[in-house]
């Protein structure tokens, strides 16, 4: 079973927030992008795809402000029946971001019922690396006409 959820999600173009450390502000940047992603069926252990479950590997190239390649893993829930679905992953993203070399990790939540969508992605507390350490965010996806587009909303501490 593959599910792709998608959302469109409200988010501030720029705001100034408190930095957690030294009490400086940090401005919420904007990153945007297309991104293709491909999905590779994996076994499960315990329940299976034919009670609903299923989990996928994911393999993703990032076009745009964030030139990167994101892997992880998918856990998938459905019903087909209802067409309800949800999923959960972990994704580590590296490349580039606006020139800034480096990682971090996404966090994805989403839920599909017959009322709507509902997607979360947020970048991982302290799981920054290298010129993106101390970064946090989020990222919205959108799919138009079968395209991937991004926007990751983040923030780097003063001086980064």
């Amino acid at each position: 079973m593959k599910i792709i959820l998608c959302s469109v999600m409200a988010v501030a173009l720029t705001a100034i927030v408190p930095a957690e450390a030294g009490g400086e502000e940090t401005t919420v940047q904007h990153a945007t992008g297309e991104f293709d992603v491909r999905t590779n069926p994996k076994e499960l252990d315990g329940p299976t795809v034919d009670e609903g479950l299923g989990r996928f590997a994911l393999d993703k190239s990032y076009h745009g402000a964030l030139k990167a390649t994101g892997r992880g893993q998918m856990l998938t829930a459905g019903s087909p029946a209802s067409g309800s679905a949800a999923y959960v992953a972990i994704e580590r993203v590296q490349g580039t971001l606006e020139g800034r070399s480096g990682s971090f990790v996404l966090v994805h939540r989403g839920t599909l019922t017959a009322a709507g969508q509902q997607l979360e992605v947020t970048i991982a507390p302290d799981s920054g690396t290298g010129a993106l350490e101390g970064i946090s965010g989020s990222l919205e996806i959108t799919v138009e006409a079968g395209r991937h587009h991004y926007d990751l909303a983040y923030r780097l501490p003063a001086g980064r």
